[in-house]
Formats: structure tokens, sequence, C-alpha cells
């Protein structure tokens, strides 16, 4: 008979595997989708200046400013819940992971955003990599500390139903030997 432990490994294995694939999926579309040759007549002004350009679409009105700002937030979104996926850690500090998260998110948007200048010949624009990182976080804040609370509960249901089946055994009960692993209690270490 194998143990928990194994079956939650494989579990874990296929949350890693499913998002790192989702991840490479969503990198692939993310870089042909910026890094393919623009047709649209006329873009916006690309700068170094932060926020500049987010204002100067909020300057072009409610809908056009929206869909540019919307934009730059969704692109790179699915980043703030696959690469928590993909790290496949259920117990870690939030704090941690969302600082993680956001870094590495950061250092994507910004890798793309300087191959995209470097294809282009157009200066980088730093507003792309701050909304985009912003996007990050708040895909990151919204899903990710709600899912792995649902999957410790999860797991704490299981871990009491099997201590309820096996009536109060020990963990470490030894199936097919029918004999406890002996433990050793605590002893002070002799000078």
């Amino acid at each position: 008979m194998q143990g928990h432990g194994s079956g939650r490994r494989r579990a874990a294995f296929r949350f890693r595997a499913a998002g790192f694939v989702l991840l490479v999926a969503h990198l692939s579309y993310v870089c042909w989708l910026t890094l393919r040759p623009l047709s649209a007549p006329w873009v916006t002004a690309v700068t170094l200046e932060p926020l500049a350009t987010i204002r100067a679409d909020l300057a072009l009105g409610p809908w056009e400013a929206a869909r540019s700002i919307g934009g730059g937030l969704l692109l790179l979104a699915p980043l703030g819940v696959l690469l928590p996926l993909a790290g496949g850690r259920v117990t870690v500090y939030p704090l941690a992971s969302f600082a993680r998260t956001v870094f590495t998110g950061a250092m994507i948007s910004l890798a793309i955003a300087l191959v995209h200048s470097e294809l282009t010949g157009q200066i980088m624009n730093v507003d792309t990599v701050l909304l985009n990182t912003a996007g990050v976080a708040l895909a990151h804040l919204a899903v990710v500390p709600a899912v792995r609370s649902r999957l410790r509960r999860r797991a704490d249901r299981k871990r009491t139903a099997a201590l309820m089946a096996n009536e109060g055994r020990p963990e470490d009960w030894d199936e097919g030997a029918q004999t406890m692993t002996p433990s050793l209690s605590r002893v002070g270490v002799a000078p």
C-alpha cells in the first residue's frame, strides 16, 4: 500500500508540470504578440519618462485609455498565477511569494521591452513595464492567496480523515510489519 505522501508528490508534480506548460505557452503567445511588426499607422510615442504614456492615453479619452491601459495590465497578468503554479509550493510566506512573483514578472516584462526596442529600433517604454508589472501583482493578489488557502484546507481535511481512518494510530505505522517504528524521547547531550 502506498502512503499518502506519494500521492501528494504526484499531485504537486502535476501542478508544477501544468503550470510550466501554461507558462511557456503564455510567454510564447506574449512574445509573438509583442515582437511581431505592427500594422497600425500610428501608435503612442514611447518614452523613458514614467507615466508619460499613461497620461497621453488618458488624454485620448476614456475608452481609448481603458483599452490601452487595460491591455498593458492584462498582457502579463496571467504570470501572477502561472509563476506560483509552476513553483508548486502551497505552504509559503505570502509576502515572499508576492515579492518573488512580482520581481520575476517585472524582469520578464523588462526583457520583452528591451528585445522589442532592439527589434523595432524604438526607445523602450517604461510605462509598458510598469503596467505589465502591476498586472502581475494584481492577478497574484486576486487569485493566489485564496487558492493556496483552499489547497491547505483541503490537505488538512485529507490528513484528518486519514488519521481518523487509522483510528488514531501514528502516521509512522508500518502496515507490512504491523509494528510501530520506535522513536526516542528527548535526551540531553552529555558534555
